[in-house]
């Protein structure tokens, strides 16, 4: 019997617990968060869309089946009008280590600031996905008042 490589696995490694698709295993990883965090969630819309709070920060929880990522993001601060050049080097300095998983971003749509975090969902396992949700939250928490204070 062959199997097919190319599909992807919806499974936890921990559990063991296999799921359908994508929706499925994170909306199921949402449940257990919010019983960890204590913070009331929302399951992922009919998108794949779903949001959380965490201090100051708002995090988008996206499922991109089509593209087999998930990718949490949260908004910081729109890029500032002057002193770009400094603000750069500033958010890639501090991408390099301090975001961990994480990483600023920027939207050149909406010419605004981002912390991003992007990772394959076959494979995904419930730790990994609380890490980047914990990475995201705390990086856009931490940072986004004080880039505000030093650029904004």
């Amino acid at each position: 019997m062959s199997r097919n490589h190319d599909a992807p696995t919806y499974v936890d490694r921990t559990s063991g617990q296999v799921f359908p698709d994508a929706f499925a295993m994170v909306n199921t990883y949402l449940t257990r968060f919010e019983e960890r965090a204590g913070l009331p969630l929302t399951p992922l819309d009919e998108h794949g869309y779903t949001q959380m709070r965490k201090g100051s920060a708002t995090i988008g929880v996206n499922v991109l089946d089509d593209h087999g990522v998930l990718l949490l993001i949260a908004p910081v601060m729109p890029v500032p009008k002057v002193g770009r050049e400094a603000f750069y080097r500033r958010i890639l300095e501090l991408s390099f280590l301090t975001t961990a998983d994480a990483a600023f971003a920027i939207d050149s749509a909406k010419d605004e600031v981002f912390v991003r975090a992007l990772r394959r969902l076959s494979g995904l396992d419930y730790e990994e996905f609380e890490d980047l949700l914990d990475t995201v939250g705390r990086v856009a928490d931490d940072w986004d008042d004080a880039l505000k204070r030093e650029f904004g």
